[in-house]
């Protein structure tokens, strides 16, 4: 009877050890899965601010001609780019195009950093990526070693899911919860 005891002690020690082993994952799962997209805002957010300064103090970037200028970089993609006439519209106003698309980047990181309008930023951050790819780097050939396709498929999962923990948008919701 006493070493069916203990077997039956040594079982029950053997499982509850295997059960707080359990709680324990499935909390450390519950806190991966919480904060799973928080490394990917960081970096869009980060490298999206980061593109945006880049261009708005690189004086030469806003001219029409010259080297590093978008005006060049749009004349030497126009011809193999997927959308030639968004080119051609870049084109127009190649200052103007710059300013857009360095302030469109800026709103984009800090809105995308910050959690503020999570989903607006994100497809925000999609659509300048999708422009870029299928205009500048459209020619890169093969496709993978471009690197806007990768951006825009980085930007998706933020546009489903928004920004639920460690946002402005988190705060508000839980404002307007209180208030209401």
């Amino acid at each position: 009877m006493t070493g069916r005891a203990d077997r039956t002690s040594g079982t029950t020690g053997w499982r509850a050890t295997y059960a707080r082993r359990q709680v324990t994952f499935d909390r450390w799962k519950a806190f991966a899965s919480r904060y799973a997209l928080v490394p990917l805002r960081l970096f869009l957010g980060i490298t999206f601010i980061y593109a945006s300064l880049d261009k708005l103090t690189d004086s030469a970037f806003f001219a029409a001609d010259g080297s590093g200028s978008i005006g060049e970089t749009m004349r030497a993609v126009r011809d193999s780019s997927a959308i030639p006439g968004l080119v051609d519209l870049a084109l127009k106003n190649p200052a103007g195009f710059g300013y857009a698309i360095a302030f469109g980047e800026l709103a984009v990181g800090i809105g995308t950093l910050i959690g503020l309008y999570a989903r607006v930023a994100a497809l925000g951050g999609a659509l300048i990526s999708l422009s870029l790819w299928l205009t500048v780097s459209w020619q890169v050939n093969p496709y993978y070693l471009g690197n806007d396709l990768a951006y825009l498929m980085a930007w998706l999962p933020l546009l489903l899911a928004g920004a639920s923990v460690l946002s402005v948008d988190r705060l508000l919701a839980d404002r307007r919860r209180r208030i209401s």
